[in-house]
């Protein structure tokens, strides 16, 4: 188990670092703050998937603006749907998508978002990281969400040695504070974008430059 002094001093020094960058909240964040709606958060993480934080933000708002909730997204044919969230990556894949979740969860969960991994993970389209920021966000539960961002800064920081997310997402689960599960994905992202960044990170920006292990990093900046 991770010492939660050191999460906390990790978790302290990361949004301070941010702070100093001027790193807006990612684009599924920004949705939650307004009321945590588990429609909402659902629909833009999927939206999210392989797309730009701005992508994603405009394109879920031009959604909720001809579907404000499940029902009326249910009543859209794919093709309008489509239409709404594009350029977001896939788009035409995600309004096939989006329509038949709509309609699994008026016809089959009263139009209500499941609040339960299993029957989340088991709606077209839907990975561990959309049901795990669904239950996060949208409902509360303590779930772990991984994406590559989280994955990359963990296995850089030497808390696992892991080759997928979903791998990590199951040692991260061993090892991490349950009170830091929630928060875990919207500073990792927002580091990974930031300062941490996939190719060439900025290492000199990271108050833990002298610490981290920095596996896996052959350039830095």
């Amino acid at each position: 188990m991770l010492d939660e002094k050191y999460i906390d001093t990790i978790f302290t020094s990361f949004s301070a670092a941010l702070a100093e960058q001027g790193a807006p909240l990612p684009s599924v964040s920004q949705i939650a703050e307004e009321d945590n709606d588990p429609y909402r958060i659902l629909v833009s993480t999927l939206i999210s998937l392989r797309t730009k934080d701005e992508v994603t933000l405009s394109a879920s708002l031009r959604l909720f603006s001809i579907a404000p909730d499940i029902e009326t997204l249910a009543s859209l044919d794919e093709n309008t749907i489509a239409d709404a969230i594009r350029p977001a990556g896939f788009f035409r894949r995600k309004g096939s998508q989006l329509n038949k979740i709509a309609q699994i969860i008026v016809n089959e969960h009263n139009g209500k978002v499941p609040c339960e991994m299993e029957t989340l993970l088991s709606l077209p389209g839907v990975g561990i990281k959309t049901a795990s920021l669904v239950l996060n966000l949208g409902y509360g539960i303590d779930a772990i969400c991984v994406d590559c961002h989280v994955h990359e800064i963990v296995n850089r920081l030497g808390w696992v040695k892991t080759k997928s997310a979903e791998e990590t997402e199951k040692e991260l689960r061993k090892i991490l504070p349950q009170r830091f599960w929630i928060s875990l994905n919207e500073l990792l992202v927002r580091y990974g974008q930031k300062i941490c960044t996939p190719v060439s990170p900025f290492c000199s920006l990271c108050p833990e430059n002298r610490r981290c292990p920095k596996n896996g990093v052959q350039r830095e900046r």
